[in-house]
């Protein structure tokens, strides 16, 4: 998965346009990028609809590989609602078609010009709890996993340099709302007053806040939805 994912206008669902729109200056990057941040919600899900490690990854492979031949989410439309309820719909229909599979052809046949990391996506598969969770639950949370780690890293992007960089790695930790056992300790540590770190500590929450509205807003339609889909996100980390 890259590190640095390339960034774009934020206006609303505007990566989904720019991945549909084979003429945009941005198209394939956007949906490389789409690709690399959603591909283990999809794997996740197949799996979880019992499939064999194998059969998941060939098949996660061989839907990718049809978005990326066939520019799959072009028939994505603002009108059809959230992007995550859109590719969870694809996936469903990618699944309940075996020809689309069969096409493709297994892994070794059609090569996907992305890193797809399965061996680490299937690690973190069988840590996750195993419980009665559907299908569907467990795209919903991969999902918000997913944005998560996709605001994260826009926000790592301004800590590049040193002594940034040692800052956001000792803050990362309480961006989903924890404070420090001890601003003392670490402000010591840092060598930063306790002051100072405290409105460090604020400064990051607020940019990290900041980028996952950023990463929501390119699938979602309307203002109103980012609140939403942010409110949805929050619900189903905290389950």
């Amino acid at each position: 998965m890259s590190d640095s994912p390339r960034r774009f206008e934020t206006t609303h669902w505007s990566l989904i346009i720019r991945a549909g729109d084979a003429q945009a200056p941005d198209a394939a990057a956007a949906l490389a990028t789409l690709c690399e941040t959603y591909w283990y919600p999809v794997y996740a899900f197949v799996r979880r609809s019992g499939r064999s490690v194998e059969d998941a990854q060939d098949l996660t492979q061989a839907f990718f590989t049809k978005v990326l031949e066939k520019n799959y989410f072009k028939d994505a439309r603002q009108d059809r609602g959230r992007f995550r309820s859109f590719l969870l719909a694809s996936v469903r229909h990618f699944l309940s078609n075996q020809r689309d599979f069969d096409r493709a052809g297994k892994r070794g046949g059609g090569q996907v010009p992305l890193s797809l990391e399965f061996d680490d996506g299937e690690r973190t598969y069988q840590i996750d709890p195993a419980d009665d969770a559907t299908p569907e639950s467990v795209y919903e949370r991969r999902w918000a996993l997913a944005v998560l780690d996709a605001g994260m890293r826009r926000v790592s992007m301004k800590y590049e340099a040193e002594p940034r960089r040692r800052l956001f790695e000792h803050l990362k930790p309480f961006l989903t709302g924890a404070d420090p056992q001890s601003y003392a300790d670490l402000s010591t540590q840092l060598d930063m007053t306790e002051g100072a770190l405290r409105v460090a500590t604020h400064r990051l929450r607020q940019q990290f806040a900041a980028s996952l509205r950023e990463v929501i807003a390119e699938t979602v339609e309307t203002p109103d939805e980012i609140s939403d889909e942010l409110r949805h996100l929050m619900t189903v980390v905290s389950r």
